[in-house]
């Protein structure tokens, strides 16, 4: 077998352009290991790189889409030890994992929890090693601080609502959409903001007018002038994706003023030592909660890989609370 299935982006576009293909089948080398994927899940970074904004970093395929992934270990590269042929993993790739076959280091991967499926797998690496990273690495989130989550409703945020509720700190969240933040109120959302215009400082300075430590933002360039109206004094303001826009206007006089910190952070394109580092961190402060049913993923539909165009349809007009999961028909 040299070969394997995939979906490729045939060219930049809308969900149209992707179609089944057949590319080479990856060989572990190393420290490698070759995991046949069981599950993925959609996510905004596929449909950037779909649209030709946001190309593959180096060494993933370039035309195929896939973040993430839960599977079985199918082989081991020559210095592999960590992992045996048959083991239930998941995880985080720049890219591919829209295909039979994904090749990952041994370190960057991590055990699925038993009783979950592969499923329920695929809709944890990449909301909740996000929102770990961006919250509590990057953002240095303490206990009994208050994060404001903007898309609260995305996988990042409902991610990003359950770890502030599991490590003691409160949540505000914003969405465009009532119906989505009473369903993300029951993960334990504390207080809710229904965006209507585009404004969420006013409601933000009536809940705590101190201003807010520390905002979690999906949004760029829209959000920005709000955002440093309501973040704190010393406020982290960590930016992780630009639904919003990317060119904004920065009032540095207030940035300067309130002693204000912006992040930009991405994990696809780190280099893999520090994306073990990261996968580290959370197997040891994270994976105990998933597995003790502390956080839980959220899923608003399970599709097969067939209905791929569909499935960018409903998430790309903003119709899903939580993960769209594909299964793999290997």
């Amino acid at each position: 077998m040299n070969s394997m299935q995939a979906i490729e982006i045939t060219k930049s576009g809308g969900p149209e352009v992707l179609s089944f293909g057949e590319i080479p089948l990856p060989t572990p080398t190393g420290q490698q290991i070759r995991v046949q994927v069981r599950a993925t899940a959609l996510n905004r970074a596929d449909v950037l790189q779909r649209e030709g904004h946001y190309p593959a970093p180096e060494g993933v395929p370039a035309q195929v889409p896939g973040l993430e992934y839960a599977g079985v270990v199918e082989s081991v590269g020559p210095h592999a030890q960590r992992w045996k042929i048959g083991d239930r993993v998941m995880g985080l790739v720049g890219g591919g994992a829209f295909a039979d076959f994904v090749v990952v280091h041994e370190d960057e991967t991590l055990p699925i929890p038993n009783d979950f499926s592969f499923e329920k797998a695929a809709a944890i690496p990449e909301v909740f090693i996000t929102a770990y990273d961006a919250l509590f690495r990057q953002a240095r989130l303490q206990k009994s601080e208050t994060v404001l989550i903007h898309a609260v409703a995305s996988g990042v945020g409902t991610a990003a609502v359950q770890l502030a509720r599991a490590f003691v700190c409160t949540s505000v969240g914003t969405s465009r959409s009532k119906e989505k933040l009473d369903k993300v109120r029951e993960l334990g959302l504390d207080f809710p903001i229904h965006v209507t215009k585009g404004s969420f400082a006013k409601a933000c300075k009536e809940f705590r007018p101190e201003g807010i430590p520390v905002i979690l933002d999906m949004i760029g360039a829209a959000y920005l002038e709000e955002n440093l109206k309501v973040l704190a004094t010393r406020g982290r303001l960590v930016i992780i994706g630009l639904l919003g826009g990317a060119q904004a206007t920065l009032p540095l006089g207030r940035l300067l003023g309130k002693r204000q910190s912006i992040l930009g952070t991405v994990l696809r394109s780190r280099p893999v030592e520090e994306k073990i580092d990261v996968t580290r961190d959370f197997a040891q402060n994270v994976l105990p909660l998933l597995e003790a049913g502390t956080l839980l993923p959220v899923i608003d539909e399970i599709i097969p890989a067939q209905q791929v165009v569909a499935g960018f349809q409903r998430m790309e007009a903003n119709q899903t609370t939580g993960k769209i999961v594909m299964t793999w028909p290997n």
